[in-house]
């Protein structure tokens, strides 16, 4: 969390963690970051913030979701755990973990729809889109080796997902894409 904030102040955005129902109220986007998704998930049960999360989503707050951020917001996840829940929003299927184990993370860089040049993306145990629901704009797809064409990087009106974590290594193009598409600049 502690990058995306700094991802965020660098483009000039007051941000701040989200941990509490009053906090979430109070925000006007948000970034769920990568994590454990099924930890995630049962943390906001915990904490009392996953209803109030899915309706700020269903009334159309903008939420830009990184690698376990992608799969709390899809609606449909493959290999997931035994009664994993998602916030949703995203009409997305996604494969979890789905570039393998730890030891399979990988870094590539990418062409990003809306992204003068090339990203470096961070893979860590990430998941890739298997289907993308009408209105779906694909934004990235893996451009090389064995996943070549999975899809990495989408939007759904304000919701914006990655399979990587555009947080790690100081460049913010895909935070400013996110805020840009989101009508938040």
């Amino acid at each position: 969390m502690r990058e995306h904030l700094a991802a965020l102040a660098r483009l000039g955005v007051d941000a701040a963690a989200v941990r509490r129902p009053a906090e979430l109220a109070a925000v006007h986007a948000l970034v769920l970051p990568g994590g454990e998704s099924t930890t995630m998930a049962k943390l906001a049960r915990t904490f009392e913030l996953l209803e109030p999360l899915r309706a700020r989503v269903a009334a159309g707050l903008p939420v830009l979701g990184t690698c376990a951020g992608m799969i709390l917001l899809a609606d449909r996840v493959e290999d997931g755990a035994v009664g994993q829940e998602t916030v949703g929003g995203l009409d997305i299927t996604v494969r979890r973990n789905a570039f393998g184990r730890q030891v399979d993370s990988f870094e590539e860089d990418l062409q990003v729809a809306g992204v003068d040049g090339p990203v470096h993306a961070v893979f860590i145990r990430a998941p890739w889109v298997e289907h993308v629901g009408e209105g779906v704009d694909v934004l990235a797809q893996v451009e090389a080796g064995p996943a070549a064409g999975r899809i990495v990087a989408v939007r759904q009106g304000p919701l914006m997902a990655t399979s990587f974590h555009p947080e790690v290594g100081g460049d913010s193009r895909i935070h400013a894409l996110f805020l840009s598409g989101a009508g938040l600049t």
